[in-house]
C-alpha cells in the first residue's frame, strides 16, 4: 500500500516527536507520518534519567558550558557546532516547557543538578525520570495535532531513493507492520531519520532493545556517508546483575555525591581525573574497567551511604 505525506519521521523519541509537532504547528496544512517500530513510547528518550544541560542559572555562562564541552570532547569537537548548540540550549528548554514538560523546581526556580564534565550545576531535570516526562509531553502534543499520524509497531526497512538530474534523492521509506503483516511505502518529499543509537550491537549496553542502529544502516544502504562510528558512549554505572538487562544508575547519583570504590572500600577516581566521580563519562568508564582488571573483580561499588536519604 502507498501512503503519501508531506513529512515522514522515522523514530518516536525526543528528536522525531518534537520535529513532528513543530512542523504540524507551523504548517497546519501539511501532513506528518511518525513511524515507530514498537510502542509510541519505545525510545531511548523514555529511558533517560538525568536531565538536559543548559545555561539557566544567572551564575552560569555560555563560555563556561562551551569550555566544559570542548574539554570533554578531547579536542575532537567542532567548536562552531558546540557554540550553536550551547547558545540554543535555553530556548530548547523553553520549547519543551511550552509543550507541557514539567521540570523539577525549588522555590520557583529550576532545580539544577550536576553531572560529569560540568564545572557547575546546569542540568534541568524532572525528578529522576526526565526522559519519560519529555516523552509524555511531546507525544501528547503530537496526539493532539490532527495532521500528525503515528504508526506504531511499524519498522522502517529501507529508504526509498530515486535519481533526479544525476543526484540521488530520498522520497520516503518502506515499512513492515508485524501486527497485520503488511508492507507499505510511505512517500514524502522530506524524510527525517530520528532512530536513536546502536547500543544493541554490543553484548553489554544500557540502551533499550530498540536501539539497533536502523537509521544508520538505512542511510548507509541508501548511499549516505557515515562517520565517527567509533564514538559509542557506554554509561559508566549500572546495577551489576549477571545474565539480565543492566539497569542504568543515573549520573545524577554521582552528581549528588556518590563515590566509586573498590570492593574493599577504597576510592579510586582521584587517580584518574581531578573531577573524580564527576569526570567525563568516557574517563569514568575506562577507570572502572582499569580497576576491574587490576582487582580481578566483576564490579565496583557506588557508595551513597554517607548521603541523606532525601
Amino acid at each position: 500500500m502507498e501512503r503519501k505525506y508531506d513529512f515522514v519521521v522515522i523514530g518516536s523519541g525526543i528528536a522525531g516527536l518534537f520535529f513532528a509537532q513543530k512542523v504540524a504547528e507551523l504548517m497546519p496544512d501539511r501532513r506528518v507520518a511518525v513511524i515507530t517500530k514498537k510502542s509510541e513510547t519505545a525510545s531511548n528518550t523514555n529511558y533517560a534519567q538525568g536531565g538536559i544541560a543548559s545555561v539557566i542559572s544567572g551564575t552560569d555562562s555560555f563560555e563556561s558550558h562551551i569550555s566544559d564541552t570542548l574539554v570533554c570532547g578531547a579536542g575532537l569537537c567542532h567548536e562552531d557546532v558546540v557554540s550553536k548548540i550551547v547558545h540554543f540550549g535555553p530556548e530548547a528548554i523553553r520549547n519543551l516547557v511550552s509543550v507541557g514538560v514539567k521540570f523539577t523546581q525549588k522555590q520557583g526556580e529550576y532545580d539544577l543538578g550536576r553531572e560529569g564534565g560540568h564545572s557547575t550545576n546546569r542540568v534541568v531535570h524532572a525528578a529522576d525520570l526526565t526522559g519519560r516526562e519529555i516523552e509524555r509531553a511531546v507525544l501528547n502534543s503530537c496526539r493532539h495535532k490532527v495532521n500528525v499520524d503515528i504508526f506504531k509497531d511499524t519498522i522502517a526497512l529501507d529508504l526509498i531513493t530515486y535519481i533526479h538530474q544525476g543526484r540521488r534523492h530520498c522520497g520516503g521509506c518502506y515499512t513492515f507492520t508485524a501486527r497485520n503483516r503488511e508492507f507499505n511505502g510511505f512517500y514524502a518529499p522530506v524524510t527525517l531519520l530520528a532512530t536513536g543509537g546502536v547500543g544493541q550491537v554490543y553484548y553489554n549496553t544500557t540502551n533499550p532493545k530498540i536501539a539497533t542502529g536502523d537509521g544508520v544502516a538505512m542511510a548507509y544502504r541508501a548511499g549516505a556517508r557515515v562517520g565517527n562510528l567509533e564514538f559509542v558512549q557506554f554509561h559508566p554505572t549500572t546495577l551489576y546483575n549477571p545474565g539480565r538487562w543492566p539497569f542504568l544508575i543515573s549520573e545524577a547519583v554521582r552528581g549528588e555525591g556518590g563515590i566509586l570504590t573498590t570492593t574493599d572500600g577504597k576510592r579510586f577516581m582521584q587517580k584518574y581525573h581531578k573531577l573524580k566521580e564527576l569526570a567525563p563519562r568516557d574517563i569514568v568508564a575506562r577507570a572502572i574497567d582499569s580497576e576491574l582488571k587490576i582487582s580481578g573483580e566483576d564490579y565496583v561499588y557506588l557508595d551513597v551511604s554517607h548521603l541523606d536519604s532525601k
